[in-house]
């Protein structure tokens, strides 16, 4: 167990936020009180009231800090024009962009059914403009002729969970490097689209 310090004012955000990601994604946001994450942190429970109202709060700011991250370095990433180039840079970028924050990852996707109503409804609105952005990207891609596919919107949910689910399996010093697997899904993803 972490040290109990006598002052509060070494906490900060960043602090809590860490202890936070880690627990929830490892153990989950049910099974995690505000006392462990205190514990975590090396203060008394009562402290993180200071930073926090509540657990709620605090799996929502995650959850939106990782959104909002995810959003604004989509927005600066460079692609190309055409669809094809825009899908294949759309789904580099999740690779790359997702294997360096797992816990914040599986936060994101698995402990949604634990968001208030109107939380939820903020981290949708955030998840709609990302997956947006591939849904246009396909229905680009359709309207040249590029791509062949039915439901843009259905097949960009099934693309952004293929290369979600990346992080449940993948290890760095695995069989394969992170570019190889990047290589193989984009190779798998231009066959899922081929006109």
């Amino acid at each position: 167990m972490a040290r109990t310090r006598g002052s509060h004012s070494d906490i900060t955000g960043p602090r809590v936020e860490r202890a936070a990601l880690e627990l929830f994604a490892r153990d989950g946001y049910a099974a995690v009180s505000m006392r462990r994450i205190a514990a975590e942190v090396g203060v008394q429970a009562g402290a993180l009231y200071n930073y926090t109202p509540d657990k709620q709060t605090l799996l929502f700011s995650l959850m939106k800090s990782h959104m909002q991250d995810l959003l604004a370095a989509y927005d600066a990433w460079e692609a190309p024009d055409d669809p094809l180039g825009r899908l294949e840079a759309f789904a580099r970028f999740h690779i790359r962009f997702n294997s360096e924050r797992p816990a914040a990852v599986f936060i994101s996707y698995m402990e949604l059914r634990n968001l208030d109503p109107e939380h939820f409804a903020e981290i949708e609105a955030l998840r709609r403009r990302y997956e947006g952005a591939l849904v246009d990207i396909l229905r680009d891609g359709a309207a040249t002729g590029v791509f062949d596919v039915d439901d843009p919107r259905i097949t960009a949910f099934a693309m952004i969970g293929m290369l979600t689910q990346l992080n449940t399996w993948f290890r760095r010093g695995g069989r394969l490097s992170l570019a190889e697997v990047e290589e193989l899904y984009w190779s798998m993803l231009r066959r899922l689209v081929a006109a």
